[in-house]
This record gives structure tokens, C-alpha cells and sequence, in this order.
């Protein structure tokens, strides 16, 4: 018999902190909520104050019987489930089924699992807190009476399996929002003027600034011909050299949506997969010896802070392993957004001495990848700034003005370890030291050549970009951005088209319906302050009650409204111009989980379906007969193969072009590279100039 009783969300979980414990404690696995809301209806009394009525979820019996027995036999139980309002929700669901005393102390919180930080944790227990279990069961009963009423509305007008939600219907908004910018713009034409110039023997690049010290923007080729027609001989005089010595500081250490951004950017992971994989890396992974460790701290956290005994082990290692001279010599402030709940850590290692090349052996490759990212941010956060010089030169011929700016890192604090990601598309040239230029000097136009540019539409939404927009605005919490995301695609409200987000026709229109019948669900400040009321709730500072029927009364009209002028919408199967293969009938277009595809217009008689095929007007260079067409794997990875397969299985993953290699003959292909593409043989080293 166990003395003590620790109950947590998952096995993994379990099996690390019962390593700590010793003997006495007994650690089981709730396997996350045990009580919720009923699938089946709203479960929630709108007559007797929102009351919710919670059921042991399907599946579950045997998991709390289980329980039951352990607590029956335990002299104390501790329940320790995650450190935010979830976890609160899970150990106040579970006093509730094991008669618990929720004023006892009997809830445990730890930001990392390490031996440390368990054995501190079971020191001071605390009673549940409610302010935040009300602050989860509000959002729970907002999102179930948004979810439970609206849905089925949409099923009967619309189509069946639809769903409307607080955040996704906001997030599906912006996404249509943006595409709407993209078709209504209107590109301007704007010039440059790039020169190439000689101090001595040694190039330098400038651009074209302005006439007699004025910025001037060139906005046709009528202007550039103005500015060269004023140029006069190949000697420019250097009339201006500023000198600079710049600092740049590092990046703060992770928050969730920072952590999803930049495993998006450098390691091409959706927020989904990086969830999942953080979520191992906390709950502890086997290393050897050393047993189950956990080796990050507590991944759903909007808050930059880190404790004092992270950052005194982050000081040793970066002065034995760089010197002090690469130490932060300031303290920086914590990043706090407007919203963030602050409840814990940032995401950071539990011990930097576990650096990622001692990991290898046991994490996965993607596991060891996301961990490396980890370690790194933290590290470089708590190291020196870079020191940056810089140089701006003026040029001047007659009137003209041209302009060369040149950047050099003098010291590379901690730039040495981690440099966070962009999503800017133009590379930032790195060491661009421009030649000893004084002024009085004259240099030598080598060649001078002018561009024509078009102003870009807005780019559509990645998931990274959308994450951080729905951060910037207030919306969702960290706990939220993943879910929604994978959400509003199985709705198939939104498709990725180059891993960027577009809208399908059926989110348009359910968009539409909602934006006339239900707009405050789509308002982005309402949604907003709907998160703000929530934070409230968990501050104590007012009643979750209050907040749900402030809500109700305005949505509980709408509904009313919508029901009786809501039209009912059918949508059309648009022809695929092809009759199927299999029984005759005209093929349609219909729109699935990952986008367009053709099916029989005889469903469910027939149920054919295939891809859409999409042809890239290349002849395919192995059987000379097929043509190639632009084809996706079972984890949605675009290839490229021969519309003759199987009796011809040519495959390439870079996008072959319509030409051949001017050395061999062979094959170009498009090889993507980190920005911009490359085109080059796949047999010879031919290759051309990278396009950006």
C-alpha cells in the first residue's frame, strides 16, 4: 500500500515524476479531463445561471474506477496536473469524482519536471484554485453554447459536419480578409537604380538616393532616364562617409506562439507537430542511465521570464564555453504582451548543460531538431549583444546622388550560438563591408543598371504569420493557436496551397452567413475583450456567471433571427468536364480536407474519386511520351511524376522546366532553396544565378 497518491495527465508523465518520488508515492495517469460537457447535447442549464452539466467522458469508467481504488488505499493524494487553467480544470474534475476536499492542499504545480523542481513542488501544496477552474469552465461553456447553437443552424442551412467556434470563426475571417486585399490589389510601378563602383580595384554597390541631397522616388522609366540624362562621365565623389557602431540584441526565449513561428521558419514544422513533439520533450524522454528526464520546461506559456537559477546556469555555461567576454553585461526585461497570463516560464531547457549534441543518441531526429531550437534561443538570450559597425557613404555625380550602406559584425556575441528567423523573403547580406572610403575620394562607376519593380499584394497567411496575428490581436491563448489551426482545415474552411492559407468556397460562405446573422462572433476587438473578460475570471476580479450572460442575451436573439431568416444555401457541384471511368457518369469537383478533388456525381452508387491533375507542360524525359504533372504524397509533399505511371515511374521532388541543360541536355529542374530557387542540371554541375 502506497502512502501517497499522485494523480497527472499522461503515463509519460507518471512514469518521470514516480522516478523522483520515491516508494511512498504511487503516481497514476488521468489520461487529461475525466468530466466533461455531454457530446450528445449543450449541457449547459441557461435557465439556472449557465449551471453545466459534466458526465464521465466515454471510455473513462475504467480509468476513474481505477482511481477510485488507488485513492481508497492512499493516506493523501496530490493532484498534479499541468500549471494553467486546464490542469486546474483536470484536478478540480477529478476532486470532484474522488470526493475530494478541494480547500485541502491538495494540488501540486511544477513549470519542468526534474527531480529539483518535483521535490520543492510537493513542499507546498495549495487548495485548488477556482478563480482559474471558472476562467477554463467559462471559456468551456462559451465556446459549447457558440458551438451547440450555431453548428446545427449550419447544418440545416448549409451542409452537415459544419461548425462555427469563438477563435476559428475569427481566424477563418482574417484568412478571407487577406485574400480580399490580395484580389483587390492594385500593383504601382516604382523604379531603382543600382550602380556598381571601383575604389581602386575593389567593387562596392550603391543605389540611387536622390538630386542634390533630396530623396527622390522614381516611379516611371521617364524618371530614370532624367536622373541618368543628368550623370555625366564615370568619376563620383564621395561627399559624406557616416560611421556607426551598432548593437543588436538577442531574441527573448520562446513562448508558445514564438516557439511555433520560428519551428515553422527554420525547421518547416506545422504548430500542430511542434506541440506534439514539446510536449515529449516535457514530460520526459529516457536517457540512459539518468533515467526519464524531462527536458524542457512547461510548453503552453505566453510569459518571457526565467528564474534566477536558469539563468546563473546559463551564465556558467556561456562563460566556460565561449569566455566572459561573451557574458550579457544588462539585465533585460521580460517581454510581456498586453494579455499574457504570466503564469510560468518561458519554454527553455531544464539544465543547459544537457546541450543538443549530448542528446543525439536519444531523442528522435525531429525531437533532437526542436530541442536544439530550444536550447539555442535560450542560450543566445542570455548572452551579449552583437556589436554591429556600420558604414553609409554618399556618392555624387553633378546633382546625383547615390547611396552604399555596409554592415560588419565586430563581435558576435550572441549571434555565435542563434540568430532568430524572418519572414522576410530578401536575405540579409551579412559582412557587407564596404572598401576605406573617405571623403574627397573619387571612385569609378563600373556599371550602372536601372530595375523595374511592382509593388506586392500582402502575402497570404502561413501558419506561423497567422499564429502570430492571432497573438498581436488578443486572440486565443497559447493553449488555443494549434487546435484552431488544425480545426478550420478539417472544417475545410481553409486549404494550404504552398503552405500558405486560402480560403475554400464553403468558408466563404459560412463566413458570410456568420458575418450577417452573428458578426460579433467575427469581431476581432469583441473576441478580444472576450479573452480580457476571461483573464479576469482567473485574476478574480469578476464572475464567470457575469460574462456568459452579458454574452447570452445579445447571441440568444441573434439566434432567434437567424433561425427563422437564415436561407438555406445548396452548394453546386461544379463539372469536371470528364465522365467516370468506372460507370459513366459526369465527374465533379468537390471540396475535401486538403483541397479540390474530382469525384463520380453518382456518390454513393459510385464513390470513384481521384486527384486533380495539374500538368506543368514538360514531357517527361525518361519514357518521352507521358507527360509530367504535379502530384502530392500521403503527407501532402508536392512531387513530380509521369502521367503514365505505373508503366513509366519517373519521380522527381524538384519542379522539372521546359528546357533542357544547354552542357549535357539533360533535365532542369527548380531545386527550392532557403529563399528563392535555384535551376540546375540533375546530371551535370550546371547551374544558373539563384532567383529570389
Amino acid at each position: 500500500m502506497s502512502d501517497f497518491l499522485v494523480i497527472v495527465e499522461s503515463p509519460a508523465k507518471a512514469k518521470t515524476i514516480e522516478r523522483y518520488l520515491g516508494k511512498k508515492y504511487k503516481v497514476k495517469a488521468s489520461m487529461g479531463h475525466i468530466r466533461d460537457l455531454p457530446k450528445s447535447q449543450t449541457g449547459v442549464d441557461v435557465e439556472d445561471n449557465f449551471q453545466p452539466k459534466y458526465i464521465t467522458i466515454r471510455g473513462k469508467g475504467p480509468i476513474l474506477k481505477e482511481l477510485k481504488t488507488a485513492a481508497k488505499k492512499a493516506k493523501k493524494i496530490y493532484l498534479a496536473a499541468d500549471p494553467d487553467r486546464e490542469g486546474e480544470a483536470i484536478a478540480w474534475h477529478l476532486a470532484q469524482s474522488l470526493n475530494m476536499d478541494i480547500e485541502s492542499d491538495c494540488r501540486v504545480v511544477f513549470n519542468e519536471i526534474t527531480k529539483d523542481a518535483i521535490k520543492e513542488s510537493f513542499k507546498h501544496p495549495r487548495p485548488i484554485n477556482m478563480d482559474l477552474v471558472d476562467a477554463q469552465q467559462a471559456r468551456r461553456i462559451l465556446d459549447r453554447l457558440v458551438g451547440y447553437n450555431i453548428s446545427p443552424l449550419l447544418w440545416k442551412k448549409v451542409k452537415k459536419g459544419l461548425s462555427a467556434g469563438r477563435v476559428q470563426s475569427v481566424a477563418v475571417r482574417l484568412i478571407i480578409d487577406r485574400e480580399k486585399e490580395i484580389k483587390s490589389f492594385v500593383p504601382e510601378e516604382y523604379w531603382s537604380i543600382e550602380g556598381e563602383f571601383l575604389k581602386g580595384t575593389e567593387p562596392f554597390d550603391a543605389m540611387f538616393y536622390g538630386i542634390n541631397n533630396k530623396k527622390l522616388d522614381l516611379t516611371s522609366e521617364d524618371d530614370v532616364k532624367k536622373v541618368l540624362g543628368q550623370m555625366e562621365g564615370n568619376k563620383f565623389t564621395v561627399t559624406s562617409v557616416t560611421k556607426k557602431e551598432r548593437k543588436r540584441n538577442p531574441a527573448a526565449p520562446f513562448t508558445t506562439s514564438s516557439l511555433q513561428q520560428e519551428a515553422a521558419r527554420k525547421l518547416n514544422f506545422r504548430a500542430k507537430k511542434t506541440m506534439m513533439l514539446a510536449q515529449q520533450l516535457y514530460e520526459g524522454i529516457e536517457l540512459g542511465k539518468e533515467g526519464t528526464v524531462g527536458l524542457i520546461t512547461y510548453m503552453r506559456t505566453d510569459s518571457t521570464r526565467v528564474s534566477e537559477v536558469a539563468q546563473s546556469e546559463a551564465a556558467e555555461y556561456v562563460e566556460s564555453s565561449y569566455g566572459s567576454q561573451f557574458l550579457s553585461s544588462e539585465k533585460r526585461k521580460d517581454k510581456k504582451s498586453t494579455n499574457a497570463q504570466d503564469a510560468h516560464e518561458a519554454i527553455r531547457p531544464t539544465s543547459v548543460m544537457r546541450d543538443p549534441s549530448s542528446m543525439k543518441e536519444f531523442l528522435s531526429r525531429d525531437q533532437l531538431r526542436l530541442y536544439r531550437l530550444i536550447w539555442e534561443r535560450f542560450v543566445a538570450s542570455q548572452m551579449a549583444s552583437a556589436v554591429m559597425d556600420t558604414m553609409s557613404v554618399d556618392l555624387k555625380n553633378g546633382e546625383v546622388i547615390f547611396r552604399a550602406t555596409g554592415s560588419k559584425i565586430k563581435f558576435p556575441g550572441f549571434m555565435k550560438v542563434y540568430v532568430e528567423g524572418t519572414d522576410d523573403q530578401t536575405e540579409e547580406k551579412k559582412n557587407n563591408m564596404l572598401p576605406d572610403l573617405k571623403e574627397g575620394d573619387e571612385v569609378l562607376k563600373k556599371e550602372i543598371e536601372p530595375k523595374q519593380h511592382f509593388t506586392q499584394p500582402p502575402p497570404r497567411y502561413t501558419e506561423a504569420r497567422l499564429v502570430k496575428t492571432l497573438e498581436e490581436l488578443g486572440i486565443g491563448r497559447p493553449s488555443t493557436f494549434a487546435p484552431t489551426l488544425d480545426t478550420i482545415q478539417k472544417r475545410g474552411y481553409v486549404a494550404l496551397d504552398n503552405k500558405r492559407f486560402i480560403p475554400t468556397e464553403l468558408g466563404e460562405i459560412v463566413h458570410e452567413l456568420m458575418l450577417e446573422f452573428f458578426p460579433e462572433i467575427l469581431d476581432v476587438e469583441f473576441t478580444a475583450k472576450m479573452e480580457q473578460d476571461l483573464d479576469y475570471v482567473e485574476e478574480g476580479k469578476t464572475k464567470w456567471v457575469k460574462i456568459i450572460d452579458d454574452f447570452y442575451r445579445g447571441f440568444e436573439k441573434k439566434l432567434e433571427i437567424a433561425e427563422k431568416e437564415m436561407a438555406e444555401v445548396e452548394i453546386k457541384d461544379e463539372p469536371a468536364g470528364e465522365d467516370c471511368e468506372q460507370c459513366g457518369n459526369p465527374m465533379v469537383f468537390k471540396m475535401g480536407r486538403y483541397g479540390k478533388f474530382m469525384a463520380c456525381s453518382n456518390f454513393p452508387d459510385c464513390r470513384n474519386t481521384k486527384p486533380i491533375v495539374k500538368e506543368i507542360g514538360v514531357k517527361c524525359p525518361k519514357c518521352k511520351e507521358g507527360n509530367i504533372i504535379e502530384r502530392k504524397s500521403k503527407k501532402r509533399r508536392i512531387f513530380y511524376g509521369c502521367d503514365q505511371y505505373p508503366s513509366c515511374d519517373f519521380l522527381s521532388w524538384d519542379k522539372p522546366i521546359a528546357r533542357s541543360c544547354p552542357k549535357c541536355e539533360s533535365l532542369l529542374v527548380e531545386k527550392k532553396l532557403k529563399k528563392g530557387v535555384q535551376v540546375q542540371c540533375v546530371n551535370c554541375d550546371f547551374k544558373e544565378e539563384p532567383q529570389g
